[in-house]
């Protein structure tokens, strides 16, 4: 199998060397050539558009952070639709919207192109070890004929269903990993107005029944004051939006995600939608004047 790999960001760079490595050629395509400098380094094929690129490979994948950047790459003009070949497969691995996904996948089958949704959670920094978890959404057949390459990719691998499944659940812990920071934010402010060691208090939560991945992972570039955990304002909005959106559609009431998105809503107009998300916590801090800071803690994971 051949795969084509565009979105080279900070998740996407790290996926197509997890193919690379594993013995795959792949074709990359990015808006910013730099951005793929490494890997053509490392032995991928540059492609000068997405339908230079899917004429020459059995599967294109998208990494995008929007879903109009990812409708664009697929049937915008000189798109991956115009150069894929009956039978061969769009692998949609950004968080994307359900209906969105299911929409570009009729125009594919109308020429015989198959489609599978493949959503990725965990963080960043697992991306780097092919340690992330897999979420896929779409036809049994076609998920197995790629399990070889999402292996390579992913870590633990969860077929969710048919197409708007992995969606679906994708926005769902990106819901909870958006409530658990804001929360991470409050227990350690907590902390240190009490009076308390902040590197005491995320170990001893740590061993708590309060942990999470997220106060785990996220807790510790908070405390080093870097915030940087590899994923935006931009994108943790845009998420918890979407949670918020299937909810209306469900009829299920969404009580406390509601106030993570408008808290995450106050963080990107304060900061900006490309500051990372952690940084959510930093309007706790500012209201109280106090950094929630300690030593011995990475700048990035």
């Amino acid at each position: 199998m051949k795969y084509g790999f565009i979105g080279l960001g900070h998740l996407g760079q790290h996926l197509a060397r997890c193919l690379l490595r594993a013995g795959f050629t792949t074709v990359v395509f990015d808006l910013n050539l730099q951005a793929a400098e490494a890997l053509l380094a490392e032995g991928a094929i540059w492609a000068e558009s997405p339908k230079a690129m899917a004429a020459t490979v059995d599967a294109v994948i998208t990494c995008l952070p929007t879903p109009k950047a990812s409708a664009t790459a697929v049937t915008g003009p000189d798109g991956v639709i115009e150069g894929l070949a009956p039978g061969c497969t769009w692998i949609e691995m950004s968080t994307n919207d359900a209906e969105e996904i299911k929409r570009i996948a009729g125009l594919l089958a109308a020429r015989n192109i198959q489609t599978l949704e493949l959503p990725v959670t965990g963080g960043v920094h697992k991306a780097r070890d092919g340690e992330m978890a897999a979420l896929v959404g779409g036809d049994k057949a076609v998920f197995e004929r790629h399990l070889p390459a999402i292996q390579a990719m992913c870590g633990e691998i969860f077929h969710m269903g048919p197409l708007g499944s992995a969606s679906l659940i994708k926005v769902i812990t990106n819901m909870l990993a958006c409530a658990h920071t804001v929360l991470v934010g409050e227990a350690l402010m907590l902390a240190k107005r009490g009076g308390l060691d902040l590197a005491q208090t995320f170990h001893a939560i740590k061993a708590s029944s309060g942990t999470s991945f997220v106060h785990e992972s996220e807790g510790q570039v908070i405390l080093n004051g870097s915030y940087n955990i590899g994923w935006t304002m931009d994108l943790a909005v845009k998420d918890v939006s979407f949670a918020l959106r299937y909810a209306r559609e469900l009829g299920v009431p969404l009580e406390v995600s509601s106030l993570v998105e408008q808290t995450f809503i106050r963080a990107k107009a304060e900061y900006g939608g490309s500051a990372w998300s952690s940084q959510v916590v930093k309007l706790l801090e500012d209201a109280m004047g106090t950094d929630l800071r300690a030593e011995g803690f990475p700048e990035t994971l």
